[in-house]
């Protein structure tokens, strides 16, 4: 098929005469890389869309929703709308071989707004998913002490309980300890987040911003050089997380008490179904897992050979993608219901839950290993691979975007060195109120309006229609068709893309515009300020569309 495409042309086609009356030295300067090999994309997908989102973000919106309830709404958003829009976003970049932006550029101007809206989703998670590296960084250098630090209860932090109370008893260090609050869960509020009581954001911790600076600096190193030195990188940070996930798993599931934990994650609360709010997590965590709607996807299948068989590729990605989201849930929940068995209490008063419940359940499983340090160290250094994964393919994709939309500047050499730092420096000095003494507050209010929160569901919404009904679902089938020889389960898709998808993705998305309940860290004089600071992040993402189509309809 040798379709025009609106704005651009074919792959491959005829170039035009301005194309042909290039200089070598300027087609040399704008030579787009490519993989090396069809295995580099996948572990770069892989490790884009396997990452902290699976075994710290799934786990704590299970425990948020009541356990196995979530998994209702959760596969209907992940074969109705994330698969699908997936595989829309891959099959769009390597169909166009352009980044986030120039791809929406290419196919349908009117909405080129949608790619810069996605670029700004992916600034934000620049500035505050490193943070959760900075944290495991911060676990990690604190591994090598004997005992964890978060395994005795006889520290400056702790709040030195030790009087007979209901719960059960733990001896510790030759005394019979009691908590009402579990040594790691004090670890987690009172030495990473030392929060305080007043409005204002507070002081910066300094070592935590000393974690955050070394996670950018390994971060720039891993891809400062492009897709080629990115491609090299996740041969080892893709598959290593696994070991230790299923060392954890194991141990988990042979703790007293696991049970409990594992029939509370997967036992439904039927009286919490028809709540918005986890149908809103639920599509919000399939997006934010899959990374759609961030531009990340286009960015990394722009880099395939045009005939690669992406379909497979999608299916083959998602498959892996949810059950290791589920896999990881089995090993949170039967730490929690040891924890729960430990302490005495129902599942659901265990943890206080929020972002940092997967630094409270595996730090606990990890102590309960034997050399505890030595794999504390292992597991930290797990979670810091699971994120720089992500980490620095979302900065590849923020790169590859503003590259292509420059690229007489900014391919040449030198020029993406500098990019990739400038990005970098920026978004270091942005993150650093997220690790200040109230910044669990703002990294909340991100979570919740940001990179994650309904913003997602809005972009993804416009991305179908600009397919679907703008560019038209036939002929984007047909591309799809040219590329890898034929339609995939084209009755499926093209009616998820016109019909079912948009319609699946509003209803979360109306009721959270009016009501949006505080996070677990937030008080009510944050509350104010909170909306009207999120719902001011969330406006942008959707001005940044209507007002490309406003523009292009006016032009």
């Amino acid at each position: 098929m040798e379709e025009e495409m609106v704005g651009g042309t074919t792959p491959g086609g005829p170039v035009d005469s301005e194309a042909q009356k290039q200089s070598p030295e300027d087609a040399v300067q704008q030579e787009r890389g490519k993989w090396a090999n069809k295995t580099e994309f996948l572990l770069s997908m892989a490790g884009e869309i396997i990452g902290l989102g699976n075994v710290w973000r799934f786990p704590y919106l299970c425990y948020k929703n009541g356990g196995g309830v979530f998994f209702i709404p959760y596969f209907v958003f992940l074969f109705f709308c994330g698969i699908p829009v997936f595989f829309l976003e891959t099959a769009l970049g390597q169909y166009t071989s352009e980044g986030g932006v120039t791809a929406w550029r290419k196919i349908c101007p009117m909405f080129e707004g949608v790619g810069i809206a996605s670029q700004v989703i992916v600034a934000y998670l620049n500035i505050y998913y490193i943070v959760v590296l900075a944290w495991g960084l911060f676990y990690l250098f604190n591994s090598f002490r004997n005992p964890l630090p978060w395994s005795t209860c006889d520290n400056e932090w702790n709040t030195g309980t030790r009087t007979e109370h209901r719960h059960r008893h733990t001896r510790r260090h030759r005394h019979t300890c009691t908590y009402i609050t579990s040594p790691e869960e004090e670890f987690w509020a009172r030495r990473v987040l030392r929060t305080s009581d007043h409005v204002s954001l507070g002081a910066v911790h300094w070592d935590l911003a000393l974690c955050l600076l070394l996670a950018w600096i390994i971060c720039y190193f891993c891809i400062w050089k492009g897709v080629k030195s990115t491609g090299k990188v996740v041969y080892f940070t893709a598959t290593f997380p696994y070991l230790m996930l299923f060392i954890l798993f194991i141990r988990g599931v042979t703790l007293p008490g696991a049970g409990e934990g594992i029939k509370y994650y997967l036992w439904p609360q039927m009286d919490k179904t028809l709540e918005p709010g986890v149908w809103r997590d639920a599509g919000t965590q399939v997006f934010f897992s899959y990374a759609v709607c961030q531009g990340v996807l286009t960015s990394l299948g722009s880099y395939n050979k045009y005939n690669n068989n992406c379909y497979k590729d999608c299916v083959a990605l998602c498959i892996l993608n949810s059950a290791t989201s589920i896999f990881a849930g089995f090993a949170v929940f039967s730490v929690l219901g040891f924890m729960a068995y430990s302490l005495d209490v129902d599942m659901n008063e265990v943890v206080k839950g929020g972002p940092g419940l997967a630094f409270i359940a595996y730090p606990k499983a990890v102590s309960l290993l034997p050399g505890a340090q030595f794999w504390a160290v292992l597991f930290f250094l797990m979670v810091i691979l699971l994120g720089l994964d992500s980490q620095f393919v979302c900065v590849e994709s923020l790169a590859t975007s503003i590259t292509d939309m420059f690229p007489g500047v900014l391919r040449r050499p030198g020029r993406r060195e500098i990019l990739v730092l400038v990005i970098a420096v920026v978004c270091f000095l942005l993150g650093l109120p997220l690790i200040t003494e109230n910044g669990i507050v703002l990294f909340q209010l991100i979570d919740s309006y940001g990179p994650s929160g309904t913003s997602l569901l809005f972009i993804a919404c416009f991305e179908c229609i600009a397919v679907a009904w703008v560019y038209g679902a036939n002929r984007f089938l047909d591309n799809i068709e040219d590329m890898i020889g034929y339609h995939p389960f084209p009755s499926v898709l093209k009616y998820c893309w016109l019909f079912v998808t948009p319609l699946i993705l509003s209803i979360p998305h109306l009721p959270s515009l009016h009501h949006h309940p505080p996070g677990t860290y937030w008080v009510s004089t944050h509350r104010c300020l909170g909306l009207g600071v999120g719902g001011r992040r969330c406006m942008c993402i959707y001005f940044n569309i209507c007002v490309c189509v406003c523009l292009w309809v006016c032009a």
